[in-house]
C-alpha cells in the first residue's frame, strides 16, 4: 500500500497525506460492464452552445453496477 504527498496547493493540502490508486485494486474494470458516458461540450439539442468554457476533457466510461440484485445467477465483483 503505497502513500501519496500532496504538493501544498492550498494551506489545506499542506499536510495532507492520501492512499494510492494501488491500495484500492490491482485490476483493470471488466469491459463488459462499461459503458461510455456521452458528453454534450455544452451544447443542448439543437447543437446551440448554452453554457461556455465547457468542452473536451478525459474520456470518461462508466462501470454498471446492478444495485439491485434481483437476478439469480453469481454476480461479477472486479
Amino acid at each position: 500500500m503505497s502513500v501519496r504527498k500532496l504538493k501544498p496547493i492550498t494551506p489545506g493540502q499542506r499536510f495532507r497525506v492520501v492512499n494510492g490508486f494501488d491500495a484500492i485494486t490491482t485490476d483493470k474494470p471488466e469491459k463488459s460492464l462499461l459503458e461510455p458516458i456521452k458528453r454534450t461540450g455544452g451544447r443542448n439539442s439543437q447543437g446551440k452552445m448554452t453554457v461556455r468554457q465547457l468542452g473536451g476533457g478525459h474520456k470518461r466510461k462508466y462501470r454498471v453496477i446492478d444495485f439491485k440484485r434481483n437476478k439469480p445467477e453469481a454476480a461479477v465483483v472486479t
